[in-house]
């Protein structure tokens, strides 16, 4: 199993080995431990979904306290699937929580500071952590298919080697929880799009077309583990330092907020049927 689940104060959420060990703090919240009811209960960290705000400010102050930074410096991404990267500093800090924030159409968070707490959200998406061993600097970002197709995991990379002069093989990664190949179905047109952004060896190990379906109404379950991996290894990063998670969103939607559970897709039922649910986040820092 690539990730521990952990509790305080009633609070759960996951860590992953490969960054436990090098004593970053970071986790990745559950739905379980915080105050917002209904369809968001009761981890909801978004403050975009509908969710009552003092809740979802509690929320935060209840994951901050258990996986152990400071709330006051977190920094959001507001993310629009899409591969822009941002470098973020210390007066960055409380952008998107407590302040106005002018970090805007970015899906990727990257920092040297120990003052900055970078934080991106999920719901079934693919998270993606970062931590160089050598410049002590990290990353998160926000991988959908479109940015798995579009190379968020590369493009973080390569700002990383920028910003901070990083070499991909000093680079611990992570893929998070996200939602698994055998639940996540697509179309022609998602099918497509990752035939033309991988080369062909890998696309009978990224897509698998639903013997339920043919003709012009054929499906494929897309791998985005699997994707992610391949593009983090295409980018420099060494096989033994890239942990994948390996826990599907959906699966364990009674842990973990899926927005494929929550909404009626191509006739697959519904938990709710509502597509109302809250947002999971991942966070990660250098300071504490």
């Amino acid at each position: 199993m690539n990730y521990s689940k952990k509790e305080k104060d009633g609070v759960i959420f996951l860590t992953f080995p490969l960054l436990e060990k090098e004593g970053i703090v970071h986790g990745f919240s559950t739905k379980l431990g915080g105050v917002s009811t209904g369809d968001y209960a009761s981890m909801n960290l978004s403050f975009q979904r509908g969710d009552n705000s003092e809740a979802v400010m509690e929320n935060h102050r209840r994951l901050a306290k258990a996986v152990g930074y400071d709330c006051r410096n977190v920094v959001f991404s507001d993310q629009i699937h899409e591969t822009e990267v941002r470098r973020i500093y210390a007066e960055d800090a409380g952008k998107g929580i407590f302040v106005e924030s002018d970090i805007c159409g970015v899906d990727g968070l990257i920092t040297n500071d120990k003052n900055v707490v970078l934080m991106t959200f999920f719901a079934d998406c693919v998270p993606l952590f970062f931590y160089d061993k050598k410049r002590h600097a990290i990353g998160a970002a926000h991988s959908g298919w479109r940015g798995t197709v579009k190379r968020m995991g590369e493009q973080t990379v390569r700002a990383m080697v920028h910003e901070f002069d990083s070499r991909p093989e000093d680079i611990l990664a992570v893929i998070g929880p996200c939602i698994c190949c055998d639940c996540y179905e697509v179309g022609q047109d998602v099918a497509d799009a990752v035939y033309r952004a991988f080369d062909k060896k890998w696309h009978g190990q990224l897509l698998f077309p639903d013997d339920a379906t043919d003709g012009t109404d054929r499906k494929y379950h897309l791998d985005l583990w699997r994707a992610n991996e391949i593009i983090l290894r295409e980018a420099g990063i060494p096989e033994e330092n890239i942990g994948v998670s390996g826990l599907c969103t959906c699966c364990h939607s009674d842990l973990l907020f899926s927005h494929r559970k929550t909404v009626s897709y191509r006739g697959i039922v519904p938990h709710r049927g509502t597509g109302k649910r809250g947002n999971l986040a991942g966070v990660i820092t250098l300071g504490e």
